[in-house]
C-alpha cells in the first residue's frame, strides 16, 4: 500500500472507516493529522474520518496551553484540545502527549524552547502519569478526561 501522506510504499495502517482506502505509516500519522487509538482494538483513522471533540466551547482570545503557556488556537482542532468536563483547560496535543513523535513546528503547537522545558519538567503528562493518575490539569477530572483523550488518540500507558 502507498502512504497517502508521504507517497512511499509499505504503509500498513488503513483507515478504519468502511470504504476508506487511505493507508499510512505510523510515523506519518501525525503529519497527516491521523488518529490512532492506543486501546482495545487499536483503531486508526485518516484525517477525514478521525474522531473530533464534541466540545463547542470557543477559547478566549487570551487562551493559552495549561502546560506550556503558549497560545492555543481559538477552537478545538487536531493540534488544540480542551477538557470535555470543565471546558476551560486548553492544551496542545503535543503537550498532553509529550514523548510521542512531535508535531511539525508551527501548526499551533509549542515553541521548541518551551517544549524542551516541558520535556525536562513533565516528561510527558500522559506517558509519565499512566492511566491510573492521568487527569485534566485544571479540574482534575479523571474518568471523562481519560476516555476522551484515549478516543482522540492520546497514548496513555496502562500501568
Amino acid at each position: 500500500q502507498r502512504c497517502f501522506v508521504c507517497g512511499e510504499s509499505g504503509a500498513t495502517i488503513t483507515c478504519r472507516e468502511t470504504g476508506c482506502e487511505r493507508s499510512f505509516h505510523l510515523p506519518c500519522a501525525i503529519e497527516g493529522r491521523c488518529v490512532t487509538q492506543f486501546y482495545f482494538q487499536y483503531r486508526s483513522f485518516c484525517w477525514e474520518h478521525r474522531p473530533q471533540q464534541a466540545v463547542k466551547a470557543p477559547a478566549e482570545d487570551t487562551s493559552t496551553c495549561l502546560i506550556c503557556q503558549d497560545p492555543v488556537e481559538d477552537t478545538v482542532s487536531y493540534g488544540t484540545m480542551v477538557c470535555p468536563v470543565c471546558k476551560h483547560a486548553w492544551f496542545h496535543r503535543g503537550c498532553i502527549q509529550v514523548g510521542a513523535v512531535p508535531l511539525p513546528l508551527g501548526h499551533g503547537r509549542c515553541s521548541a524552547a518551551s517544549l524542551m522545558l516541558l520535556l525536562f519538567l513533565l516528561q510527558g503528562q500522559a506517558v509519565h502519569d499512566g492511566i491510573s493518575v492521568f487527569r485534566c490539569p485544571l479540574c482534575r477530572d479523571r474518568d471523562a478526561f481519560v476516555s476522551e483523550m484515549l478516543t482522540m488518540g492520546i497514548r496513555i500507558p496502562f500501568r
